[in-house]
């Protein structure tokens, strides 16, 4: 089985209130969901974010729309105002959760819509940028 980002293979919605961050991952295909149930436990994610949590991690599994809920306590440095993080928002942890790697199946990375796709960035050196009519 390759070792994958779950970018590979989820999309992710997060938020936060407080001192909480609520991960959600979102499967397209059953047997996407299957292995993903399989492969990212309450300790995997504890693990990837290590010292960043400080409290427990809590997984609710969502069968019939393909998600996988994590909700992390004491994970925000105290949550908004009092954190010193720079960015302590629970929508920066969902990049980051997408970022774990796991053990999938070949057939659900080939299978993926998600795997390989990126935003297109345009890479032509500003110097050589075509000019628009309004500069």
């Amino acid at each position: 089985m390759p070792k994958v980002q779950l970018r590979e293979v989820c999309g992710v919605r997060s938020g936060d209130k407080g001192d909480v961050s609520d991960l959600t991952l979102f499967m397209d295909d059953q047997e996407a969901y299957e292995a993903v149930c399989d492969a990212v436990t309450t300790e995997k994610v504890a693990a990837h974010f290590g010292e960043m949590v400080k409290g427990p991690v809590e997984r609710h599994e969502v069968p019939r729309i393909m998600a996988l809920k994590f909700v992390m306590h004491e994970a925000l440095g105290g949550g908004g105002p009092r954190s010193l993080r720079s960015d302590n928002l629970g929508k920066t942890l969902g990049g980051a959760l997408l970022r774990l790697e796991v053990d999938l199946p070949e057939s659900v990375v080939a299978n993926s819509a998600r795997a390989g796709r990126r935003a297109p960035l345009d890479r032509t050196p500003v110097d050589q940028a075509p000019r628009s009519a309004d500069a």
